[in-house]
């Protein structure tokens, strides 16, 4: 079934805003995974905004699940994440001052770059998920330079989802099938929430593991954190089961 792994960098993002250790971002990590998370995710960036690097460093010793982190493979992000050797590391295209990710990478135009990153990383034993579009081409490029996984960019599907879901759900389950056929395992995410989750998730039961935080966050804000998971893995589950029928 697949997996959820919460990203808690608006945790980080809230204690930034007023200074200090509250909330602190290791209990965040602690408390999710023991209330069901399973994985964490985080996406330090170069400005340290919301998680950083020293967060990221801190993390490792609490995550007892799946350690994710995200990022534009600049070389001080790949000296930190071969240092800490996570399970997976997912490489996302954002510039240095974007506010949270727009689109994926054109894994054919950057391809040779992407090979050599892919490989280093895998040398240390560490897992590669490249963050695309839904784009059966990119998904191929991908493949190409040696992923492990494809995260498939869902903000046009949660964009186009209240519209008319099966137009938006389309181009994600052909990039899906495409990835499936070329032995790439699929994760999810970008502004997937309760609305929308159990439809792609039932659409693609294959999908490894989505990853959600702003969404899932917000909710906390309402049912509080343990629910709020509850509310997620919910979904994950009914949108596998419908998937079964």
């Amino acid at each position: 079934m697949t997996k959820l792994s919460v990203n808690i960098n608006k945790v980080a993002t809230l204690r930034n805003a007023r200074g200090g250790d509250n909330p602190n971002v290791l209990l965040a990590a602690e408390r999710a995974q023991a209330w069901g998370a399973q994985g964490i995710t985080v996406h330090p960036r170069p400005d340290e905004r919301h998680v950083t690097y020293n967060d990221a460093r801190l993390l490792k010793r609490v995550i007892t699940t799946e350690y994710n982190i995200e990022g534009n493979p600049i070389p001080r992000f790949m000296e930190l994440v071969l240092s800490i050797r996570p399970q997976q590391v997912t490489l996302v295209p954002d510039a240095e001052d974007a506010i949270t990710s727009s689109a994926g990478w054109d894994t054919v135009a950057h391809g040779e770059y992407l090979r050599g990153v892919v490989q280093a990383l895998k040398e240390q034993g560490i897992r590669v998920s490249i963050f695309v579009d839904p784009e059966v081409r990119m998904v191929e490029g991908a493949a190409k330079v040696g992923a492990d996984r494809v995260e498939l960019y869902t903000e046009p599907y949660a964009k186009g989802f209240a519209k008319d879901r099966a137009a938006a759900i389309a181009p994600y389950v052909a990039a899906a099938r495409r990835a499936r056929e070329l032995g790439l395992m699929v994760n999810a995410g970008h502004d997937l929430d309760l609305t929308n989750l159990s439809f792609i998730v039932e659409s693609i039961p294959w999908i490894a593991e989505v990853s959600i935080g702003h969404a899932l966050i917000c909710d906390a804000l309402y049912l509080g954190l343990e629910r709020s998971i509850a509310s997620y893995l919910d979904a994950i589950r009914a949108g596998a089961g419908a998937a079964a029928e």
